[in-house]
């Protein structure tokens, strides 16, 4: 099965700069493979939190990491800039499916693309709630 080549930053709708540290490199020389899941998840959450959408310490409704995944097509490292790119590529009833691409300094091409599936719980029972509808709007917007 031939391997998928890399996504273009113009695939994706929402972007997010984000800058690599000196401890991000791991003994390869390298970006780690944990910092990129830790770039996904920051993305995913700022959005979520600029579009008030999510208040981490006191909302009803919180999502919880259901499924993720990444694909890893060329390196990334100290100390390059990366910018990550977000897009909605499924929404259930209360689960969301955000796919994100991350983009060392100017490349057009992605060096990594991965994926976070949250499933929306109530924050007390941590029984999945149904996305509200200002949710599904803000959504939306990003498929």
């Amino acid at each position: 099965m031939p391997r998928p080549a890399p996504g273009l930053r113009s695939a994706y709708l929402v972007f997010r700069e984000h800058s690599t540290r000196w401890m991000d490199n791991d003994a390869y020389g390298h970006l780690n493979n944990v910092v990129h899941y830790s770039l996904f998840d920051s993305t995913v959450n700022a959005w979520l939190i600029a579009e008030g959408l999510l208040d981490p310490a006191k909302g009803a409704r919180i999502g919880l990491v259901a499924e993720t995944g990444c694909r890893y097509h060329s390196e990334m490292g100290y100390p390059d800039r990366i910018t990550a790119g977000l897009r909605v590529g499924h929404v259930g009833s209360s689960s969301v499916r955000y796919e994100l691409g991350l983009f060392r300094n100017d490349a057009v091409e992605a060096s990594a693309e991965g994926f976070f599936v949250h499933v929306y719980v109530d924050a007390v029972t941590r029984r999945p709630a149904p996305l509200l509808p200002e949710m599904r709007e803000a959504l939306d917007q990003l498929r």
